[in-house]
């Protein structure tokens, strides 16, 4: 069974941080992060939070489906810096946009978590469980950055995207991958429990998590690149083959904006033209899950998806999770 994408929309926060601001802060400059990253701003959050991005964003994409917002029975939010431990980012939204019955709940596949819930939504639009999904994705990753770290912080900023999906017509395929030895390449620490019945200290098992600072992310850069370059090209060549295409018959590649460097070497591996990837790394920067339904927000916005259109959606993040998915506009 296909999905149909009936609404999107976005919301960035209206603070923007220019390479020049970041070069006042850390030592680094301009031409620095423009030619390792593609990053020229950020959008970072100032007073909202990040369920209150995620409703506005989810507001446009109804009003742009043409719904209500009591249509919605399902809410899956995608999220690696949640407000709340509980109740989940999915349930807040539905309270902020008025909704009194809908399955909520939240996913954490870090980047990749938008392609994961697409196929969460999928599957169960096709048992009938769901008939109209909004799924949400909105990061504050400004939250556990470390400023003084200018490996890190200049690649990051804060913004929302909402989708909503409902069953559609054409073709659909998703292939979902993980490298669970790959865990303690990037991660962010909880504060350990604390509780007056405990006397012994917690112990990882890995000398990197248990001597990292709790709070802020951790990333063994040069690991994660090589682990991209390799599984970007590699998803999105099976979801083709699984949907029985080839990668050449594909109109649009929305990869996970991490890297300007990563998504080139995707290109060249996959021996396709630049134009069909949409890069907006350079407006905002690694915005997590959210990354990919912004970008399909711009593109919606601009006219420039059209019907039957074969768009790959292909992410990547801590875990290591990957995956690509592949259907029709």
């Amino acid at each position: 069974m296909a999905i149909k994408i009936i609404g999107t929309g976005r919301y960035v926060p209206e603070v923007i941080a220019d390479n020049e601001d970041f070069a006042k802060i850390v030592d680094t400059s301009d031409e620095w992060i423009t030619t390792r990253t593609g990053i020229k701003t950020r959008h970072i959050t100032n007073g909202v939070l990040a369920f209150q991005m995620g409703a506005k964003a989810s507001e446009q994409a109804i009003k742009r489906a043409g719904i209500e917002a009591e249509e919605i029975d399902m809410i899956l939010a995608t999220t690696v810096t949640p407000d709340c431990l509980t109740p989940s980012l999915a349930c807040l939204v539905g309270q902020e946009l008025g909704i009194e019955s809908a399955a909520c709940m939240d996913l954490n596949a870090a980047c990749a978590g938008y392609v994961f819930a697409l196929d969460v939504a999928q599957k169960y639009l096709d048992s009938g469980c769901a008939k109209t999904i909004l799924i949400v994705s909105s990061e504050i990753i400004t939250r556990m950055v470390d400023y003084s770290d200018r490996g890190t912080c200049v690649l990051f900023g804060d913004g929302a995207a909402a989708t909503v999906v409902t069953k559609g017509e054409g073709l659909y395929s998703c292939v979902l991958k993980g490298k669970p030895q790959g865990a303690v390449k990037i991660f962010t620490k909880l504060p350990e429990p604390k509780n007056p019945f405990s006397d012994k200290p917690f112990d990882w098992g890995y000398d990197e998590m248990n001597e990292a600072p709790t709070g802020y992310m951790q990333m063994a850069g040069n690991d994660v690149y090589k682990f991209a370059t390799v599984a970007m090209p590699e998803a999105v060549e099976l979801a083709a083959e699984q949907a029985g295409l080839k990668v050449e018959d594909l109109d649009l590649i929305i990869p996970h904006q991490a890297n300007i460097r990563i998504v080139q070497t995707a290109i060249k591996r996959l021996k396709l033209p630049a134009e069909r990837f949409y890069i907006n790394i350079q407006d905002f920067g690694n915005i997590s899950s959210a990354c990919i339904p912004l970008a399909l927000s711009q593109l919606d916005e601009q006219g420039r998806l059209k019907k039957g259109d074969k768009i790959c959606v292909v992410g990547f993040g801590a875990g290591l999770t990957y995956g690509a998915s592949i259907f029709e506009w």
